[in-house]
Order: C-alpha cells, then sequence, then structure tokens
C-alpha cells in the first residue's frame, strides 16, 4: 500500500523559507509522476511543481524562480524548497503521486496516492 507523509510545513513571515519534506511508502512502480499541490480555503487545489522518474520537473508560474522540487530516491522522500514566500503562498500543501504519466501535471484528480497535507502560513 503506497503512504505519502508530508512535514515541513508552519508559519513564517513574507520573504523567509520553508522545506516541505514527503517520505513515500510502499511504492514499488518502476516509473512514478509526483507533483505538490496546494489548496487555500474556498479555493480548488492548484499544483505548485512535478517531478518525474526521469527527472524532469514542472512548475506554476506563480512559483517560479522562488520553489525548487526534488527528489532523494536513496532516502524515498521528495522535497519542496519554498523561498521568498509570500502571504499568497498560504494553503495546505499535498504531495501526490501517480505511476501514469498524467495528461497534464498540474491535473490534481490524475493523481491516486496522496498525502494528508502540511499546512504553510506566511504573513505579511
Amino acid at each position: 500500500q503506497v503512504q505519502l507523509v508530508e512535514s515541513g510545513g508552519g508559519s513564517v513571515q513574507a520573504g523567509g523559507s520553508l522545506r516541505l519534506s514527503c517520505a513515500v511508502f510502499g511504492y514499488t512502480y518502476s516509473s512514478y509522476y509526483m507533483g505538490w499541490f496546494r489548496q487555500a480555503p474556498g479555493k480548488e487545489r492548484e499544483g505548485v511543481a512535478a517531478i518525474d522518474s526521469d527527472g524532469a520537473t514542472r512548475y506554476a508560474d506563480s512559483v517560479k524562480g522562488r520553489f525548487t522540487i526534488s527528489q532523494d530516491n536513496a532516502k524515498n522522500t521528495l522535497y519542496l524548497q519554498m523561498n521568498s514566500l509570500k502571504p499568497e503562498d498560504t494553503a495546505m500543501y499535498y504531495c501526490a503521486a501517480d505511476f501514469r504519466r498524467p495528461n497534464r501535471w498540474s491535473n490534481y484528480y490524475w493523481y491516486n496516492y496522496w498525502g494528508q497535507g502540511t499546512q504553510v502560513t506566511v504573513s505579511s
């Protein structure tokens, strides 16, 4: 059974940094497509960044140049380094995974496996 466990969220002032981690358990597929998503109250879940087993990365325009997605295969862990945080980055952040290539990386409904989420709050 695949399990994703996020950590690293918290409260930070605007301009600060946080690093989110997503530990992956029980994933046995040879290929993967993993992403970070976020959802603010009253808003739809949106894609933040994604990475696949070939190392290709994708970013939402709103976070390009500020966020970096990476992975440590030896530790089965996905990361999201978030710098220059803004109040509009405040949301619950989720990691997601699937073994199928998504038709569009930011389509959250494509991904079958999800973590429980970690809250990020950025104050001005």
